[in-house]
């Protein structure tokens, strides 16, 4: 088997912006369907954001007018696959093995199909261009979803949206998917990065450790139900309670300024 040739400009990056770390998907020109390289990258830069004390919030965003068409499937799955394991230990950009402990806002725009919606899913506020198109095609080629849309559209929208939209395999748009809960907010293309990195400020501003240890709760009780979201009440008091990051929320509250966190 020959070695597969690198796609030029396929790749996904990142920059820091405070506690930010805003993550780039680019390969514009195919509008920005996903080779093998990239989900390695956005796993790296995912595991970055999850492992840095310093980084509070991820924004996950892309280049051009799409957000992804998908994965390019000979790539994936062609006699020439590139065969790629994610280094042990990393996130899992799909959230289904190790998920990332920090909150993610994702902006969308135009096609995102496939592994764009379930990318969307996997992290926790979702930015949609008006100038979006949704599809969870995969039935329509002969396979199903991989990344998590089987459970995650069903806990995003309820089982009826969920199913009218898995087993049509249709087109949506991204009126739809805010009726549906699929989407937070709807906003004029070419606004959407600037809206979600607006998002993740407001988000920094609060105590990270708060943050973090309240979308651990929220997973339990998604993953195992209200009695794990229960018991897990003595962690999060442990994690909140007695840190700096408390005595300064009381601090500032009593001298009436906002209050400046440090994460610990």
């Amino acid at each position: 088997m020959t070695e597969p040739k690198p796609v030029s400009g396929a790749r996904v990056y990142s920059e820091t912006h405070g506690h930010i770390l805003r993550i780039v998907i680019d390969n514009a020109s195919k509008k920005n369907a996903f080779v093998p390289s990239m989900m390695e990258e956005l796993s790296a830069a995912l595991t970055e954001l999850d492992r840095n004390p310093d980084l509070w919030v991820g924004v996950l965003c892309a280049e051009g007018d799409h957000f992804t068409a998908g994965l390019d499937m000979p790539r994936f799955f062609g006699p020439d696959a590139e065969q790629r394991e994610r280094p042990e230990g990393n996130i899992d950009p799909f959230g289904l093995q190790n998920a990332c402990s920090k909150p993610v806002v994702t902006a969308v725009q135009g096609i995102t199909f496939t592994v764009g919606i379930e990318m969307m899913l996997a992290g926790d506020i979702v930015v949609a261009a008006d100038s979006c198109r949704f599809c969870q095609m995969e039935s329509k080629r002969g396979i199903a979803p991989l990344g998590g849309a089987h459970f995650r559209f069903i806990t995003r929208s309820g089982w009826g949206n969920a199913m009218y939209h898995l087993l049509l395999c249709d087109e949506f748009d991204a009126a739809e998917a805010l009726r549906c809960g699929l989407v937070q907010e709807v906003v004029p293309h070419g606004t959407q990065g600037d809206r979600a990195m607006e998002i993740a400020g407001l988000i920094a501003k609060n105590a990270p450790l708060g943050i973090q240890v309240t979308k651990k709760a929220g997973r339990a009780y998604i993953e195992q139900g209200e009695r794990a979201a229960i018991d897990i009440l003595p962690e999060v008091r442990e994690t909140v309670f007695g840190t700096e990051d408390a005595a300064e929320g009381i601090r500032s509250f009593m001298e009436r300024r906002e209050a400046v966190f440090a994460g610990r």
